[in-house]
């Protein structure tokens, strides 16, 4: 189990895990880097706002953005590690008023992204009752992980968040085996599988795991992913149109906004449906 290191002290409660932009300044229109693609219509290095970005932190084509070739940023989701670092981390102290934490700023908003990635599990793990085991040492990872981003800058800086996510993985791989044992189907095993373009419509994939696979494209429609293990699957155009990912484990916000839906998706409570499914 993961141990709290001695130079950081519990931070309770768990911070938000949702993007608040208005309390954010536009970490992830600045800090991060993206290349000419067909998610993004140009060139951007790390450390440069983007040309979009205006001087009250917004984006000035945020309601066009797909339309003007900046798919990728509509996939994007901090876990509310912008607001974390903006509001926390530096106290408020905006990288344009106070340019001498620009640097820094920048290079504690990955790592923060992460660790707000891992509490996202470890608390929709919680929630679970299969994985109550384990309940325990999911309790104590979460404190150790939220007293990590309570750490001030120099101490997030260089952080191993790898060490850490590598302990967690064991946890949550554990939580996926109890839940997914409760599933009715054939629990079907395609970890980390190329199943780019594959045809998977209305099949009952109930209590699979797909942690790692690449779905790119494939099609999933009307299939019964309820208890599948989607953490890490890379759901680009996956045709998820009428499928049932109602309690399916681990799936986040932007491989939902990544994917293709319909109005007849089920999707968990806790995630809000894509305005560009049809």
């Amino acid at each position: 189990m993961p141990t709290t290191p001695a130079d950081l002290t519990p931070a309770a409660p768990t911070p938000a895990l949702r993007a608040d932009c208005a309390n954010c300044f536009a970490l992830c229109c600045v800090a991060l880097p993206f290349a000419k693609s067909t998610d993004f219509a140009m060139n951007k290095a790390a450390g440069t706002p983007c040309k979009n970005l205006q001087g009250d932190f917004r984006c000035g084509i945020h309601t066009r953005l797909r339309d003007k070739g900046f798919q990728g940023c509509t996939v994007f989701d901090c876990f509310g590690a912008g607001q974390q670092v903006s509001r926390v981390t530096f106290g408020g102290r905006d990288w344009r008023e106070h340019p001498d934490t620009a640097r820094q700023m920048f290079d504690v908003f990955p790592v923060m992204r992460q660790l707000h990635e891992l509490l996202a599990y470890l608390t929709e793990a919680l929630t679970l009752p299969a994985a109550a085991p384990i309940h325990a040492d999911l309790r104590q990872a979460l404190a150790t992980t939220t007293a990590a981003t309570g750490a001030d800058a120099a101490t997030l800086i260089p952080f191993d968040v790898g060490a850490l996510r590598q302990e967690i993985n064991a946890l949550l791989l554990r939580t996926s085996e109890l839940v997914r044992a409760t599933s009715p189907a054939r629990r079907k095993n395609h970890r980390g599988a190329d199943l780019m373009g594959a045809r998977l419509a209305g099949a009952d994939l109930r209590g699979a795991t797909f942690r790692g696979a690449y779905l790119i494209a494939a099609d999933l429609s009307g299939a019964d992913l309820r208890k599948a293990d989607l953490i890490g699957a890379d759901l680009r155009d996956a045709n998820l149109r009428d499928a049932d990912l109602r309690e399916a484990l681990f799936l986040t916000q932007p491989q939902l906004n990544a994917a293709q839906g319909s109005p007849a998706t089920r999707i968990p409570p806790t995630l809000a449906r894509p305005s560009h499914w049809s």
